[in-house]
């Protein structure tokens, strides 16, 4: 059985930790306990990506990082690697924005005209 893929997109500077644990909390409650569960982000230290990688890990889900290669492509990186998540696929995407960020507004929007359903948190 293919696993649930949940992708995460959220600001740097996220720093409500509760509203991503309950949303993944949430996302995976609706879902076939036998299911495994993949929580897909962008591998940023900070912000969103970090706490839904530690709550993928306390909850023993695979997890899947996206670091988005600075070197190579500059400035683009970041929506070139939001890109590609969206194009890999997902069950649902949830999106943590504050202060209207850029990138995790574009990912978001990304996913919607992928068909993905989203959920947007915005601060």
């Amino acid at each position: 059985m293919n696993p649930y893929r949940i992708l995460v997109t959220g600001s740097r500077d996220w720093d409500n930790p509760q509203a991503i644990w309950a949303a993944l909390a949430d996302a995976v409650s609706q879902i076939p306990t036998d299911r495994n569960i993949t929580v897909v982000h962008g591998d940023c230290p900070r912000g969103a990506d970090a706490i839904a990688d530690d709550w993928a890990r306390k909850y023993g889900t695979t997890i899947e990082r996206h670091p988005a290669n600075w070197s190579a492509h500059g400035r683009g990186a970041g929506p070139r690697r939001n890109a590609h998540m969206v194009e890999l696929g997902a069950d649902v995407c949830l999106a943590f924005i504050k202060n209207s960020s850029r990138g995790a507004t574009g990912c978001a929007d990304l996913a919607e005209a992928a068909g993905i359903p989203t959920r947007r948190w915005a601060v």
